[in-house]
């Protein structure tokens, strides 16, 4: 379900609330023993932490569907909301959320200046923009004023819902549809042109200061001495061409036929041999240097 349905769904989905209220009774049963290790298993799952977030769109439904998707998704909190970039700012100092999702096509004042205004007074406040806008100009404006991660509309809730706490966690996201664009800028190359497949470009996770940094590195003496010890398996560079081609580890375990455990074990161990913090520098670092 995306934020559209979402906002179409929304009166449906509070008279179902109201029935399943209405269905619920009080349980008095003492708890057996398989209740009392259910009960504690759930007490040692980790519990995710609030994030707590401002939303920034100027059209009703959109936002009516974007927050009774957080608010089912669960885990979110909406400190505020703001239908202008102007008042996006006043409501960024005033809250001090966790993480603003923000739209770019705003009165008064874009999505873009308010980000840039927001960054400079807070930067400890993450912005994902979340925008129907996928051109380059936006984009690399966007990235620019200092986005920490870019969104198409289109996002699923549960994608949505790991894009909001990569970024909140100090990660960063990019959608496929814009990160081979913000590669291409880098790479000095048309976005059409980045693989055989039309430039599928990363999939989600990526930084835009990973890819500055990746894209204008060479590969390190370091990296060279790792690989001369330790060159990369066949196995490895089949899975560093699937992580250039935009595949997620459970992506790269479904085409390999292995367990997601071996796909994220052989992305750990090509990080470590490519001397690289994420997967979108060994992206890049293959792909500049002709290893895939």
């Amino acid at each position: 379900m995306d934020i559209v349905d979402s906002a179409n769904s929304l009166n449906n989905s509070e008279k179902s609330l109201v029935q399943q209220q209405q269905r619920m009774k009080p349980r008095n049963n003492t708890p057996t023993g398989l209740d009392n290790r259910e009960a504690m298993e759930a007490l040692m799952e980790p519990v995710m932490d609030t994030v707590r977030l401002l939303l920034v769109e100027d059209h009703p439904m959109t936002l009516m569907g974007l927050r009774l998707l957080l608010q089912q998704a669960g885990g979110f909190e909406i400190a505020a909301e703001a239908t202008t970039g102007r008042l996006a700012v006043l409501k960024a100092a005033e809250t001090q959320p966790d993480l603003i999702l923000m739209d770019i096509g705003l009165p008064e004042m874009d999505g873009i200046a308010a980000t840039q205004q927001i960054k400079q007074a807070h930067p400890h406040i993450k912005v994902l923009m979340l925008t129907s806008k996928d051109d380059e100009q936006d984009v690399m404006a966007a990235m620019a004023a200092g986005a920490d991660g870019y969104c198409m509309k289109g996002i699923a809730t549960e994608p949505l819902s790991a894009a909001i706490r990569s970024v909140a966690g100090g990660a960063a996201w990019l959608d496929p549809a814009v990160a081979r664009i913000v590669l291409s800028r880098f790479q000095g190359v048309s976005p059409g042109t980045l693989n055989g497949n039309g430039g599928n470009g990363f999939s989600a996770g990526t930084s835009s200061t990973a890819l500055a940094s990746g894209a204008s590195a060479q590969v390190s003496q370091a990296t060279q001495n790792t690989l001369l010890d330790c060159p990369l398996t066949p196995r490895e560079l089949e899975v560093l061409r699937l992580i250039v081609d935009g595949h997620s580890n459970p992506q790269i375990a479904e085409k390999l036929v292995v367990t997601k455990a071996t796909a994220k074990a052989h992305v750990h161990s090509i990080l470590q041999k490519l001397c690289v913090d994420d997967r979108t520098q060994a992206a890049v670092l293959a792909m500049r240097q002709g290893l895939v």
